[in-house]
């Protein structure tokens, strides 16, 4: 399973078009995804303060489009492992391949995201 953060406006766009696309689909060429392990970092790094975002975790064995396991954009780093590798989707998401959605708010307190426990399996 991989994951998308997303807006709750963007989810219910795509419902109604039949599939999920987000803008970097349309500048970079792909749809940004992360591992369970990834997400908690990247929403804390770049949807800090919002409060209007949903989680979508996907089954890539039922994608449609491409997905490449790449390394981060940014400087090159000199070694790159497979645990530092993120899930991009070159392509719409088909809604067929989403298997859950959760509603990802971060904590009221302290505002960092944490994974919803069903989202992990746990």
């Amino acid at each position: 399973m991989i994951l998308h953060i997303t807006s709750k406006q963007e989810w219910s766009a795509a419902q109604s078009r039949g599939e999920y696309t987000a803008r970097s689909l349309s500048t970079e060429g792909f749809i940004h995804f992360s591992t369970d392990k990834q997400a908690v970092n990247v929403a804390n790094a770049f949807y800090r303060g919002r409060t209007d975002l949903i989680l979508l975790v996907v089954d890539e064995t039922k994608l449609d489009a491409e997905l490449k396991w790449e390394a981060p954009a940014g400087p090159p780093a000199e070694k790159v492992s497979e645990a530092d590798l993120f899930p991009h989707l070159y392509g719409p998401l088909n809604l067929n391949a989403i298997a859950s959605v959760f509603d990802f708010q971060p904590d009221p307190v302290t505002g960092k995201f944490t994974l919803p426990k069903l989202a992990t399996g746990d």
